[in-house]
């Protein structure tokens, strides 16, 4: 069994029931962390539908929410659903907005003490999400 993610007619990832309803839940945290809709409607009939202009707020806002962090731990959990929305907002032609890199500690609000040394995490995620959505069906 799978559940269908579309964008209209069109079928974006088509994964197993097990990977559609962890990415919801996980979809339904960031919408509560960052107080907005992610426009990824309810799973109906085994269908979500995506509304791609507020996917594009949604993964603009995730994005940014990403940046203003300097923690290992919210990294390492963050990473496999921003890599996984990344290759859904490329499957549904959404233009993805990346902040200005940071440099330093000013205006972060979640660092680790002492604070780990800064990464491109911008490039692995891109790199992740071309992997990830290589083994995305659809």
């Amino acid at each position: 069994m799978s559940q269908y993610f579309d964008m209209g007619e069109e079928t974006l990832w088509n994964p197993s029931n097990g990977a559609a309803q962890l990415f919801v839940r996980q979809v339904r945290l960031y919408e509560d962390l960052l107080g907005m809709p992610s426009g990824i409607g309810p799973m109906e009939n085994d269908e979500a539908q995506l509304d791609p202009a507020a996917f594009e707020t949604f993964v603009t806002a995730l994005l940014a929410w990403r940046d203003r962090t300097q923690h290992r731990i919210i990294d390492a959990l963050a990473a496999g659903f921003i890599a996984t929305v990344l290759a859904l907002a490329d499957r549904a032609r959404v233009d993805v907005h990346w902040p200005e890199p940071r440099v330093g500690l000013e205006g972060r609000t979640d660092i680790q003490v002492p604070a780990p040394p800064q990464q491109d995490w911008a490039g692995a995620a891109r790199a992740r999400a071309r992997e990830l959505d290589r083994a995305m069906a659809r």
